[in-house]
C-alpha cells in the first residue's frame, strides 16, 4: 500500500491537483490518502506499516518538516518520497542534483536518516533546511500577518527591502560555534543551515553539504554593515555570491551552534515562524 500524506491547503489548492496526478500515476496500486491537517501526529499512521508499504508526502517544505518531526524517531525503513506542491521548495533546490527524481517523486530516505536538532524555548525540533534568525525571521513574521488578512501571494522581497530601509532594527549579539564565541555589534542575519537554501531560493550557505559525513552545519552571520551596503549585498545571496564580502559575511561550520541576540527577534524553522526569540541552539552529532 502507498500512504499519501497530503496538505490539502498547500499552495492555494494545488495539492488537490497533486493528488489527482498521483492517483493516475499509481492507478494499479492501493492509495491511502491522509490529510495532514486532520491528524495530530503522522507517527500514529506510520508505526505499524508493512515492510513493502511506501510513503509519499505531498506539499512544500513546511509539510515535509512537520512530517519528519513526527516520524523521525520511528527510524522507518520504508521507502519515503516527496512530491512537491507547496510554495516553499528550498529542500528541492538543494537535493535535486543529489538524487534521481522520477515522475516528480524525490526519494527522501538518505536525506532524513540523520538530521540536526534546534532548541528554541526549551523545545526541540529537527530541521530539513535551516534556522532563519534576524531579518529572515522578520520577513516570515510579516508574511504571516499578510496571509492572515489576504489571499494574495506574499512578496517577501518587498518585505525584506522595507525591513532594510528601517522597519527591521538589527541588534547586537553573540554566535558560539563549537565553544568559540564571537561578538557582533549589529546582526542582520544569523541562520544555521543543514542545506544551502532558505527564504525561497536564497543560497545562504553555498558550501554546505547536507550529506556530509562529519555531521556539521553552517552558520552565516551578515553583520556590521550600514543600510546602503546591506541593500547592495543582500540580493547577491540568491546566487551565493555574498560570501565574497568577507568584511560583513562570516560563515563557520561546526557541530554545536548557539546564537543569542540582545533583544527579541522573530525566528523561523523551515518556514515556521516563532516570535520574540532571544536565543536558539543547534546540535548535530
Amino acid at each position: 500500500m502507498i500512504y499519501l500524506f497530503i496538505n490539502k491547503s498547500s499552495n492555494n489548492g494545488k495539492a488537490a491537483q497533486a493528488q489527482s496526478e498521483l492517483e493516475k500515476l499509481f492507478n494499479n496500486e492501493q492509495l491511502n490518502v491522509i490529510d495532514v491537517t486532520s491528524v495530530q501526529n503522522a507517527a500514529e499512521k506510520c508505526s505499524n506499516l508493512n515492510a513493502e508499504d511506501k510513503i509519499i508526502i505531498a506539499g512544500g517544505d513546511g509539510t515535509l518538516s512537520r512530517f519528519v518531526n513526527d516520524i523521525y524517531e520511528l527510524h522507518l525503513k520504508n521507502e519515503i518520497y516527496l512530491y512537491t506542491c507547496g510554495t516553499g521548495n528550498d529542500f528541492l533546490n538543494d537535493v535535486k542534483e543529489k538524487c534521481e527524481i522520477k515522475n516528480g517523486l524525490i526519494p527522501l530516505n538518505q536525506f532524513i536518516e540523520s538530521l540536526p536538532v534546534v532548541t528554541v524555548n526549551d523545545k526541540k525540533h529537527y530541521f530539513i533546511n535551516g534556522i532563519g534568525y534576524g531579518i529572515d525571521g522578520y520577513c516570515c513574521e510579516e508574511g504571516d500577518k499578510l496571509r492572515a488578512v489576504s489571499d494574495k501571494p506574499v512578496n517577501y522581497a518587498e518585505i525584506a527591502i522595507k525591513g532594510m530601509l528601517g522597519k527591521f532594527k538589527p541588534c547586537g549579539g553573540t554566535v558560539t560555534v563549537d565553544g568559540v564565541t564571537t561578538r557582533y555589534k549589529k546582526i542582520w542575519l544569523a541562520p544555521t543551515m543543514i542545506g544551502r537554501y532558505f527564504g525561497g531560493g536564497m543560497k545562504i550557505t553555498p558550501d554546505q553539504d547536507r550529506l556530509n559525513k562529519e555531521h556539521v552545519v553552517s552558520n552565516c552571520v551578515f553583520h556590521d554593515s550600514g543600510m546602503l551596503k546591506t541593500l547592495i549585498v543582500f540580493p547577491s545571496i540568491f546566487k551565493g555570491e555574498h560570501v565574497s564580502h568577507k568584511d560583513i559575511i562570516e560563515i563557520k561550520t561546526g557541530h554545536e551552534v548557539t546564537v543569542e541576540f540582545d533583544k527579541p527577534c522573530a525566528l523561523q524553522i523551515d518556514g515556521e515562524t516563532y516570535s520574540n526569540i532571544t536565543r536558539y541552539s543547534v546540535s548535530y552529532k
